[in-house]
């Protein structure tokens, strides 16, 4: 409101196909050392803008500029403004994935470990409100030509609840479970940020759908769904 529109579904077709995919898009070639740094400093500009300003502040010339790439190059890189935070939420992931594995959550059971998992995550975002909000708001803009960003962005939340499980093969009703609990914690995010739900809530949101998980763990007791 009040600032200048910004480009969010991306260049001209063109354009938006040549260079670089954002993010380890399955099927495109590695970046080079080059292109990687080139692209940290993409991100970083934009986690950066973000965070002081939220969505609005994510201006793509700004961000070239910060980054210190020309604008055209900045679009190769990323497509829209969307394709960019969505981007910016997969590498706050990555981090977040990284230190999580270097001092892992000390649990008792898989459920108590995922639940101070997320909510680790959750505290994190807690700290960068704007920045959360932002990239928050472009995954739920996203649109169909984001689908391999969104995706990644959904495998690597994956991965860390099934780390904190301890799971390298989970079963098909495991992978529900850990399904239904990252809707759960993405809901209560958006909540949290929209001011209709209190840390506390969150906390219990997300340590009763973590509960789940005892329910298809190999103690569970077998599913009789289908008896009518």
């Amino acid at each position: 409101m009040g600032k200048r529109p910004d480009r969010t579904s991306g260049p001209t077709p063109g354009a938006a196909r040549s260079g670089p995919r954002p993010g380890p898009v399955p099927g495109s070639p590695p970046l080079t050392e080059r292109q990687e740094a080139r692209r940290r400093r993409i991100l970083h500009a934009s986690a950066q803008l973000a965070g002081r300003g939220g969505f609005d502040a994510v201006q793509m010339r700004e961000v070239a500029e910060a980054a210190g790439v020309a604008l055209g190059t900045l679009y190769r890189y990323f497509p829209s403004k969307i394709h960019l935070l969505v981007a910016t939420m997969q590498d706050q992931l990555q981090h977040l994935h990284t230190t999580l594995r270097k001092r892992p959550p000390g649990g008792a059971t898989p459920a108590e470990r995922v639940a101070e998992t997320l909510m680790r995550a959750f505290r994190a975002l807690q700290r960068e409100p704007q920045l959360a909000d932002a990239m928050v708001r472009a995954l739920t803009f996203a649109d169909r030509s984001v689908s391999p960003e969104v995706d990644t962005v959904s495998r690597q939340t994956t991965a860390i609840v099934l780390d904190a499980m301890g799971l390298d093969d989970p079963t098909p009703e495991q992978l529900s479970a850990v399904r239904v609990i990252e809707h759960t914690w993405h809901s209560a995010l958006i909540t949290w940020l929209s001011g209709r739900a209190s840390i506390a809530q969150v906390k219990i949101d997300i340590e009763t759908v973590c509960r789940l998980i005892d329910l298809t763990g190999p103690e569970a007791p077998e599913v009789t769904g289908r008896r009518r």
